[in-house]
């Protein structure tokens, strides 16, 4: 398997920035997230304060993020990052798609700003995941729930569907669903996840479901449980002046780098993490 020198989780300003610095370093890096940047750029109406770009609306900002980044070389994989495990000198990156390796984590994944179900943190590993396609064939003939935060979520639910003998689909989003005819779509708010050593029920503002196993597929995975050990501060990871986590080789930047959460503050952590790996990947050869 391929070693990258820096993996990026996150495809916004502070993710496309770092990416842009690692090639101008030299680096192997990695960049995993939405080929098409944030959504939360590309629908901001207009933007008055990114230096040298004046009344710029999100999209066409977006557009440039993404035609900077492809001049320079920048690759996107399109894959969501599920779990980070610290392995020795690199890390082992699991996703939807695979596994991935790398000697440094720039985390610029956005912030999350939903909280967990009751129950999700105590049941994870138990029942609870992040990942359909990562983990359907445990459920094999089995009743799954999972809870879709777009649209692009019903392709999990497809692929389950191919496994487990009923699939309850419960979209937390307006657009009109497309999902095939063994999934079961319901147009209630998910509330609680119920069990005793494992999940047996998925609670909604309705109805009591049983279930063996509920899939939560947000946007992003929270930063403490992306990564085991990780400090935090409510939503945001803790991290000083160079982007530094409490981890070794670990580095965050951007909206989940803390407040004010600002395009053009993203994009110079972007640029601050990347340095900050480069010094970190510096060291591990000595």
């Amino acid at each position: 398997m391929e070693r990258y020198d820096i993996a990026i989780i996150g495809t916004g300003p502070g993710g496309l920035e770092a990416a842009i610095t690692a090639k101008v370093r030299n680096k192997n890096v990695l960049l995993l997230g939405s080929k098409t940047s944030s959504l939360k750029v590309e629908k901001a109406h207009e933007i008055l304060n990114y230096l040298g770009l004046p009344n710029i609306k999100g999209s066409d900002l977006q557009k440039a993020f993404l035609s900077h980044a492809e001049s320079m070389g920048v690759e996107i994989t399109d894959d969501r990052v599920i779990a980070i495990y610290p392995l020795g000198d690199y890390f082992g990156i699991q996703a939807r798609d695979g596994m991935y390796e790398a000697s440094s984590i720039i985390l610029a994944t956005g912030v999350v700003m939903s909280k967990p179900y009751p129950g999700e943190n105590e049941f994870l590993g138990k029942g609870v995941s992040y990942c359909a396609t990562c983990d359907a064939a445990l459920y094999k003939d089995k009743v799954t729930a999972i809870i879709g935060s777009s649209p692009k979520e019903e392709e999990e639910a497809n692929f389950m569907s191919e496994y487990a003998s009923k699939v309850l689909y419960f979209p937390l989003y307006k657009e009109e669903t497309s999902t095939n005819d063994k999934v079961e779509v319901i147009h209630e708010t998910p509330k609680e996840i119920l069990g005793d050593t494992i999940v047996h029920t998925l609670r909604t503002d309705q109805n009591d479901y049983t279930v063996d196993g509920v899939f939560v597929l947000r946007e992003a995975v929270s930063p403490g449980q992306l990564l085991s050990g990780l400090e935090t501060s409510g939503p945001h990871v803790v991290v000083d002046i160079n982007m530094t986590t409490n981890i070794p080789g670990v580095f965050a930047c951007g909206d989940i780098a803390g407040t004010p959460y600002q395009y053009i503050k993203a994009a110079g952590q972007g640029n601050i993490a990347t340095l900050s790996a480069v010094n970190y990947l510096t060291t591990l050869k000595k």
